[in-house]
Parts: structure tokens; C-alpha cells; sequence
């Protein structure tokens, strides 16, 4: 009798953790910026892309949307393909790069001659609101080390139309509202400032004023 108990009670056991890891029920969703249309100039060059910092929400492996009462959700059977950060890091990279020929490399740079520019994009927001937007805003920078070169401190705010909450037109808004921000970072736009880096006033190793 106790050996039935036990067989029945591992049984039981079994039967849940097949249930609770049944590989069909967990939809993975890819983030995948359509095919672009869209060309302008190369104002960049070569530009390494530093990991993009995301909100803790939008880094989560689960697919994240706001409900009525303002509370992000998740449905731990609905996750990303691929880590968040990495996969916004390199299609936001490869986006840039296909729509206007500079050659835009998420960290770390691969090449031996090392990049003209440096980019850093920090998202404040990456959210599918409960008003029916997918909103991505945040700030991005252009740094050149080189004497005379121009820095760039802008603002995004992009705004998408959901078709619905579910996790397929999440990740659809998401890949689209990446599309949109490559081509303002691409074309330098958005509201900010732009800053001429001055070239250095001594060569002197130590650092002292010419005067001296």
C-alpha cells in the first residue's frame, strides 16, 4: 500500500513538471526591425555601439505591457528570443548601418583601427502603455575624442501604434520604434546640443601652463 502511495504521489509529480516546462505553451518573440526604405547620408563613419541601458522591466526576459491600473505585467510563457539588452543593441546597430553605409558595430569593436565615434543610447522608457502606444524615449550621444570634433546630446521620443497587448504586436512595435530611433541617431537629429570638443592648448607631457 505504502509503495502504491508513493508511486502514485511521483506520478503526480511528474505530471506537473511536464505541464509547467512544456516547451509548446512558452512563445519566444524576436526583436526584428523591418526592411527599410529609408537612405540618408553617412554623417558617422565608424562607430562603436556600447550596450544600450535599458529600464530593469524592459531588460526582462519576459515580454513586459501596462494595464489599465499602470501596472507592468508578464506572462512568463511569452519571453524574447534572445537576451533584451543584446538584441536592441544589435539590431539598433545593424539598423543604423544599413540605412546609411557607416559601419556601426555593437561593443566590442572588432577591427584593429579602432572607431572615429562612440555611441551610447540610455532608454528611460520601453513600454507597451495601456493606451494602445508603444513608447520608446530616452537619450543618445555621439562622442569624437579628436580635436575638433563634434559631440552630440539628444533627445528621442518615439511613439508607436499598438494593434493589441499581445506579445507578437509587442515585439512588432518594439522592432519598429528601434527603425525609427537608427535613423534619427544615423541623421543627428532630435532635440539636444551639440558640442565641438577644443583642441588641447599644451603638448607638454606633464600637463604645465605654456606661461611657465
Amino acid at each position: 500500500m505504502m509503495t502504491t502511495r508513493i508511486f502514485a504521489t511521483t506520478l503526480l509529480g511528474a505530471m506537473v513538471l511536464s505541464a509547467c516546462s512544456d516547451p509548446e505553451k512558452t512563445g519566444r518573440f524576436l526583436v526584428d526591425p523591418p526592411a527599410s526604405s529609408t537612405r540618408v547620408p553617412d554623417r558617422l563613419g565608424t562607430a562603436e555601439l556600447k550596450d544600450v541601458s535599458l529600464p530593469e522591466y524592459a531588460a526582462d526576459q519576459e515580454v513586459m505591457w501596462q494595464t489599465a491600473d499602470g501596472a507592468v505585467r508578464s506572462n512568463p510563457d511569452s519571453l524574447w528570443a534572445d537576451n533584451p539588452q543584446r538584441a536592441f543593441s544589435q539590431s539598433l546597430a545593424q539598423e543604423i548601418s544599413d540605412i546609411s553605409g557607416a559601419l556601426v558595430v555593437n561593443e566590442p569593436w572588432p577591427l584593429a583601427e579602432p572607431p572615429r565615434r562612440e555611441i551610447e543610447v540610455r532608454v528611460t522608457r520601453a513600454l507597451a502603455q495601456a493606451n494602445g502606444i508603444y513608447r520608446l524615449s530616452g537619450r543618445y550621444f555621439v562622442s569624437d575624442e579628436g580635436n575638433g570634433g563634434t559631440n552630440h546630446a539628444r533627445s528621442f521620443d518615439i511613439s508607436v501604434p499598438l494593434s493589441s497587448n499581445q506579445p507578437g504586436d509587442i515585439a512588432a512595435a518594439l522592432s519598429r520604434a528601434i527603425s525609427q530611433l537608427a535613423t534619427q541617431i544615423a541623421t543627428l537629429s532630435g532635440p539636444g546640443r551639440t558640442v565641438t570638443t577644443r583642441q588641447s592648448v599644451s603638448n607638454d607631457p606633464f600637463g604645465l601652463d605654456p606661461l611657465f
